[in-house]
């Protein structure tokens, strides 16, 4: 680890008190969930239960209305993540919201790891499988009912399904969420972006609503954004290690 590198970024955080945090997959592989499209991602694991799909069709809103049990039986062999704990880089972001320094989360994980943290200002601008409803009456189910159902399709009482809150292939992001990330993006002092190859439409589009002067990025693969004016920092390390290392730098214990 650059330990000047992460002298900068400390020094950054420590000048700033309205930080906020955009991530994508990266931020969630260190805890062992699989992003989407690396070659070791969610999309290049072969099942033959599956291989007729294309991964995308598998998480649509076509399969979910079409194909409610093909959806389902994907959705819980590849999505629980109930048990999946959260790393440094969760833990660090958490402890800069307690410390009054950062003033949103904006992620495009649904995992809830951001959350099992312990930070309170998250949006999911791709909504959360610890989130379900009824598409009848609107009733809302913990994660454990999807995954524990006798059903193969799970129902509610009222006899409609019961979907996870996400936002899948075919429909739009949650409005209350995009909002609220992108109002806290415009008005923050510092952007860090993390593990998020940016290649995502629109969330991706997101930091282009970012004004301000100082700019972090940490992912594996080099990004190359630029800054017209301000301080810009790129660190091409895993994220909860570079983190970790700020952590321990600022004398916090994660």
């Amino acid at each position: 680890m650059n330990a000047e590198l992460v002298k900068k970024f400390v020094k950054m955080v420590e000048s700033s008190d309205n930080i906020v945090f955009f991530g994508g997959a990266g931020v969630s592989t260190e805890s062992g969930v699989p992003d989407f499209r690396s070659k070791d991602g969610l999309y290049n694991q072969h099942d033959v239960r599956f291989d007729s799909y294309s991964p995308e069709y598998l998480l649509s809103h076509s399969c979910l209305r079409d194909h409610p049990e093909v959806f389902f039986e994907f959705y819980r062999q590849k999505m629980d993540a109930r048990h999946v704990k959260p790393n440094a880089a969760h833990y660090f972001l958490a402890k800069l919201e307690e410390m009054g320094k950062l003033q949103g989360v904006v992620t495009q994980n649904i995992d809830g790891l951001h959350q099992k943290a312990g930070s309170k200002k998250v949006y999911e601008i791709h909504g959360t499988t610890m989130d379900n409803y009824c598409v009848r009456c609107g009733k809302h189910y913990p994660a454990d009912y999807i995954y524990e159902s006798e059903e193969v399709v799970p129902h509610c009482s009222c006899g409609g399904v019961i979907r996870c809150n996400v936002t899948l292939y075919e429909e739009g992001l949650p409005e209350r969420a995009v909002s609220g990330a992108i109002m806290s993006i415009r008005h923050a002092d510092m952007l860090i972006i993390g593990g998020t190859s940016l290649s995502v439409y629109p969330a991706a589009s997101f930091i282009d609503y970012y004004g301000g002067y100082k700019l972090a990025v940490i992912n594996r693969e080099r990004l190359g954004l630029r800054m017209h004016s301000g301080e810009l920092l790129e660190v091409n390390e895993p994220i909860g290690a570079f983190f970790a290392a700020a952590a321990k730098e600022m004398g916090m214990e994660l």
